[in-house]
């Protein structure tokens, strides 16, 4: 009896385990579950253009003045007054320091005492040969008399012009003690203060012309020679100034607002980099630009023929490596490896990878990618999107 019972009492509990399962599968649909398609990812794309580009190179470039004139004292003495302030701009020919010029004027009014002493000595001699020459004719005197007076009167003349020179000279050492800009520019701090003795070999101050101002920057020596024909045909000519337009890009990235040119080819190669020296000048009115800034010039190196253009937004750089995502006439889009030329604007030519019209996705590229990576025939297939057509930002990079 009692084995009975537990076999009973076992089967009533497969049987309620088995209805349980039933129940279980039905209310949970064991049969196949119906797979819900998301929406294919919207993207935005452009066709690839393609068109005839001017192509552009950059160097670093440095600031600096056509003119540094170093503002040192062409006589010794103590310094009376600055008349500048530091760091201003200055014009031609404005004061800018006073050294005393008390023993000049001085040393000026002895040369003129000198001038006088000699001026009379002249006279005095000149007047014994216009005395004594009939005398010495009429042989009243000795001819050497008159010989002496001759010597005496050439000596006076002499005298009388080196006297002159003299005081010549102490009108200039009394003129240099005012000290003038040699240039229009911008004159930087002074050197020296009220009451130092300064000299010949002072160096008080500098003036840097500043407009307009030069950007120095150094090309290779393969660039060069690819345009050395045309900058010789130039040099030839005299000149290169207005040849070749220039932009300068300040520190900050932003593009100073005015273009240059070229001013001038320095005469050699650096031998130790293989570069040569070029300068492009700019106006500079507002002194905007300062000696010794650095920056980068832009210059056109030439025209790419049928070129093929896309964003520079629609292509993805991973470890030097250059890709885009096309998107066929399915609406599919795949990865495709590209090979990438010079930057134009906000456009980047492309030389090997893609053909002109097709079409290559710019915003919702990370779409593209997390939707490759939830579909494993997205290598083989592409990716479903949904394309919509791509407009560029006016005045900017998408």
């Amino acid at each position: 009896m009692t084995y009975f019972s537990f076999a009973r009492s076992g089967s009533v509990l497969r049987e309620s385990s088995f209805l349980a399962i039933v129940i279980a599968c039905l209310s949970t649909g064991c049969t196949k579950k119906e797979v819900v398609q998301a929406a294919p990812p919207e993207v935005k794309v452009t066709q690839v253009q393609q068109q005839d580009v001017a192509t552009y190179g950059e160097w670093v470039a440095q600031l600096n003045g056509p003119i540094n004139a170093d503002i040192t004292p062409k006589v010794q003495g103590y310094l009376l007054k600055q008349t500048y302030t530091n760091g201003s701009l200055v014009k031609k020919g404005q004061l800018l320091f006073e050294i005393d010029p008390r023993p000049f004027e001085v040393a000026l009014e002895q040369s003129k005492a000198q001038v006088a002493r000699a001026e009379s000595s002249l006279l005095k001699a000149t007047n014994d040969v216009q005395r004594d020459t009939p005398l010495a004719a009429e042989n009243a005197i000795p001819q050497k008399q008159l010989d002496d007076d001759k010597a005496n009167q050439s000596w006076s003349k002499a005298e009388l012009a080196a006297s002159k020179a003299a005081q010549e000279q102490a009108e200039l050492n009394l003129g240099w003690t005012r000290i003038y800009s040699p240039v229009d520019g911008i004159a930087g701090v002074a050197n020296s203060q009220i009451g130092d003795l300064v000299g010949t070999t002072t160096k008080m101050a500098t003036v840097s012309q500043i407009d307009p101002i030069w950007a120095y920057f150094n090309i290779s020596e393969s660039l060069y020679l690819a345009k050395s024909p045309e900058i010789s045909a130039v040099l030839q000519r005299g000149t290169i100034k207005g040849r070749l337009p220039v932009e300068y890009i300040q520190a900050n990235d932003v593009p100073y607002p005015l273009k240059g040119s070229i001013i001038f080819v320095n005469r050699e190669i650096t031998a130790g980099t293989g570069t040569i020296q070029l300068a492009a000048a700019f106006p500079n009115k507002g002194g905007i630009l300062r000696p010794g800034g650095f920056g980068r010039v832009r210059v056109q190196t030439g025209t790419a023929k049928n070129a093929l253009l896309v964003p520079q937004a629609a292509v993805i750089e991973v470890q030097s490596q250059y890709q885009v995502i096309v998107v066929d006439a399915e609406n599919r889009a795949a990865v495709r490896q590209v090979m990438m030329g010079d930057r134009v604007g906000t456009n980047w030519i492309v030389t090997d990878g893609l053909k002109p019209g097709e079409r290559v996705v710019v915003e919702g590229i990370q779409k593209v990618e997390t939707a490759a990576a939830q579909s494993p025939n997205s290598a083989k297939e592409g990716v479903p999107v949904s394309a919509k057509p791509y407009t560029a930002t006016v005045g900017g990079n998408s």
